[in-house]
This record gives structure tokens, sequence and C-alpha cells, in this order.
């Protein structure tokens, strides 16, 4: 620190930014063991990462899958008509079931009418003709429920593959 200094900041006095540091002076070599130091306290450099490419997954089908998505999303015509041929399938599923019950049910009648020794049977003194139609139904109506419910989460399932795909 000269005059020159004091001169060039205006004459303020600052203090001296080499104070309290042990700055070598020119010409004088640092010891090993005060540039290990130096070392130490410079920050560190970021070491270079080598590069990964990471696949989550194969690029085809993220774009099918997502522009299928965004179809059903924003409910265009193409996504509206996916979601109407899933409610039909599921509608003549219910239509075929339900159907089916109504046949089966409705040719008790008929068949006791038809014959008369069938209706006249007698299971430990109760008639056929009763526990047909008072407790037949309950499982048969118990089973073709849970039918429908395996064909509509075929359906669906049907379906999500088909968007996914």
């Amino acid at each position: 620190m000269n005059e020159d200094f004091y001169r060039k900041v205006g004459g303020i006095r600052q203090p001296d930014p080499t104070l309290g540091r042990n700055v070598p002076k020119p010409g004088q070599q640092q010891s090993e063991f005060e540039q290990a130091v130096e070392q130490a306290r410079a920050p560190e450099q970021p070491q270079k990462t080598r590069r990964q490419r990471v696949v989550l997954a194969e690029p085809s089908k993220a774009q099918s899958t997502l522009r299928a998505r965004v179809e059903l999303e924003e409910q265009t015509s193409w996504g509206e008509l996916l979601i109407k041929d899933l409610i039909k399938v599921q509608f003549k599923t219910g239509v075929l079931l339900a159907g089916l019950v109504l046949v089966v049910l409705g040719s008790l009648p008929l068949a006791f009418f038809l014959s008369p020794e069938f209706a006249s049977l007698r299971l430990i003194g109760i008639p056929v003709a009763w526990l047909l139609l008072s407790v037949a139904p309950f499982p048969l109506l118990f089973g073709v429920g849970l039918w429908y419910n395996r064909l509509a989460e075929r359906h669906e399932r049907d379906f999500v593959d088909m968007i996914e795909n």
C-alpha cells in the first residue's frame, strides 16, 4: 500500500484487502502446505458427468397412447366414437343377459302349464314349482350379475388395451 493507491480511491482510506491473509510477496514461493490449503479452499470444479440416455418407454407407443388419451380427454369426435362403442358393447351384453334371465324364468310357468306332472312333483313335501319360482331365481340372478360384471370388466380391459396400443 502506498500513496498511489489512496489517490486512486479518492483519498479515502479503505482497509487493506490482504489484511489478515498470508499473501506471498512477489518472488516468494509458497510452501507445499500453503498450496494444499489454497487448493482445499478453492471451490470444487464440477466434474463432468458422462451423459446417459434414459429410455422410459418406446416412443412409438407413447405417441399413439398419448394421442388416444388426448382424443378421449378432449372428447373429439373420434374419442366420442370410442366411448359410444364401449357403451354399446356394455349395453348389448346387459340386454343379452337380461334376455337370458327372462327366457329361463319365463319358461318355468310355460313348463308347468305344458307338463302338469312336473308341476305336481314334490321335494321333501314342498312342491318343486314353488322352489323353482321362489328360491331358484336368486342364485340365477346372482350368477348372471356376476357374469355380467366379468364381461363388463373384460370389455373395459379390451378398451384400455386398444387405447394403449
